[in-house]
């Protein structure tokens, strides 16, 4: 039997399993419960023992992890997570979820791309739980969720927070004198003598249906996860000091969302003449200028600083940074040629920034959103579409020049700015000087046998190499520690030849 907090942790049942729990000691230990269960989930696919969440902060990583894999992987393998749709994990999910939501709230606040990707994912979790469940099933627990969320009379303002936030479009709902319907009986009774020459019971399945209250309750739990979000962020505000393990975790999740933003990069291959190949953005080579605009506007400017600062610069120095030396103009999707890598990478970090300004840029005026496309070049529209591609100019990056006009709050040089006149110009200097670096390290790495850093990245390429596709196989506890044993004999082995 699927328990509802299995869906909703912030029901009055999935709080009660948090009160039992009571602290965070021990939840970064392993737990050999966690282990087995994870490890005899149906149709869980485990082709390396890493893939085990061990504990309650791995497998909220691991819940994280599988939302951003499955939204940007084109060959992405959900048995791989499949533990995280077996009802009998329920205890350890929902004090993950927990977990998770302070973490981010204590660290970065609602309006990051943290949380946003911590809503996401637990929308994205319901709907999936629900859809792998038997239809009658699945029928019985939406309309029982949805029992505990609304009352028996739901006014459409109800839906205000929804509403504003358009995870719900007004349209979508049915409304009789400002009243939500949603029981059969109850339309019928609304509507019969109003349906002419068709079946009542067959224009509630068309219009509302299952549906329509799946689409409702997973949108009011992923409202009711932002707001907790919020609620931690401003508890956490007068905090003297956050416990150090949420700290940690939001560290862990930082870094999923890291790795997701460089998946897409592909180089395009030297031209000669030293040009510069397009590549994952490297963020620690952002100039001081980018930085503090992706921390957010807390004064005036939010519009030119995301529109006509962070969009161009964050476009071309992930798809074209060689533009000024290059001197040819091109489109979008002549580096990008199905728009992966905008909607992956370049969108969600200019939706970053514009969401840390205070207020957030598209609270108050969503349209941006559309501005910004007509910036990439794809006209005003809503949504980004090859054939709109044209009506619009890509704009270039601003020089350092018009910044400090139009942005001197933003304009706070270090050494490397006296030497240059363009942010993009900044950018592709710092990532040359930080490959340089990256490759003498490796050079010192290959000369000493015992670096970590060596051991590491071997390690790796092995697992690579013999965990093919279609190989995976089971592995049970007793199996892992065996495993475990065996590495660290074999480990003091090697070291005691070196030594």
């Amino acid at each position: 039997m699927v328990l509802i907090s299995f869906l909703n942790p912030l029901s009055a049942e999935g709080k009660d399993i948090v009160r039992e729990w009571g602290n965070l000691e021990g939840l970064s230990q392993d737990s050999p419960e966690l282990i087995e269960l994870v490890a005899r989930s149906p149709s869980q696919e485990i082709s390396d023992d890493e893939e085990i969440p061990r504990n309650y902060f791995e497998l909220a990583v691991k819940r994280i992890e599988w939302y951003v894999k499955k939204r940007s992987y084109g060959e992405f393998n959900n048995r791989r997570y499949a533990f995280l749709f077996n009802p009998e994990i329920n205890t350890f999910d929902v004090i993950s979820f927990y977990l998770l939501c302070q973490a981010i709230g204590v660290r970065f606040g609602p309006n990051s791309r943290e949380s946003m990707v911590m809503v996401e994912s637990q929308g994205s979790l319901v709907q999936e739980r629900l859809g792998k469940l038997p239809e009658e099933e699945s029928r019985l627990l939406t309309v029982q969720g949805l029992q505990l969320l609304l009352e028996d009379r739901v006014h459409w303002t109800f839906f205000a927070d929804l509403l504003s936030s358009r995870k719900i479009n007004l349209p979508e709902l049915i409304l009789d004198h400002g009243e939500m319907v949603l029981d059969q009986e109850d339309f019928i009774e609304r509507f019969k003598t109003k349906i002419k020459n068709r079946n009542p019971e067959s224009m509630y399945q068309l219009l509302i249906g299952d549906k329509l209250k799946e689409l409702i309750l997973i949108k009011m739990i992923m409202q009711k996860t932002e707001d907790y979000i919020k609620n931690v962020h401003e508890k956490a505000r007068v905090m003297v000091e956050p416990n150090p393990l949420l700290l940690k975790l939001a560290d862990m999740v930082a870094g999923v969302l890291s790795d997701s933003v460089q998946h897409y990069g592909h180089a395009t291959g030297s031209r000669g003449g030293g040009s510069i190949n397009s590549g994952p953005l490297n963020l620690q080579a952002f100039p001081p200028c980018v930085k503090k605009a992706m921390e957010g506007i807390k004064s005036g400017g939010r519009n030119d600083a995301i529109l006509l600062f962070i969009t161009p610069f964050v476009s071309y120095a992930r798809l074209y940074p060689d533009i000024f030396r290059m001197n040819v103009t091109k489109r979008v999707s002549d580096q990008d040629p199905d728009l992966k890598i905008v909607q992956n990478e370049i969108l969600p970090l200019i939706y970053e920034a514009a969401q840390r300004c205070v207020p957030p840029l598209f609270e108050d005026q969503p349209q941006e959103k559309v501005n910004i496309n007509a910036k990439l070049g794809f006209g005003l529209h809503e949504s980004l579409k090859l054939k709109n591609e044209g009506e619009t100019t890509w704009y270039t990056p601003m020089g350092c020049e018009k910044i400090k006009l139009h942005l001197p709050h933003l304009c706070r040089p270090d050494e490397t700015c006296k030497k240059i006149g363009n942010p993009l110009t900044y950018y592709n200097r710092k990532s040359w000087e930080i490959g340089q670096d990256t490759v003498e390290n490796n050079g010192e790495n290959k000369d000493n046998p015992i670096s970590v850093q060596g051991n590491k990245k071997n390690t790796v390429n092995k697992r690579n190499g013999d965990n093919k596709l279609g190989q995976s196989k089971s592995v049970l506890p007793n199996e892992i520690k065996s495993r475990k044993d065996k590495k660290t004999q074999e480990g003091k082995i090697k070291r005691r030849r070196l030594g």
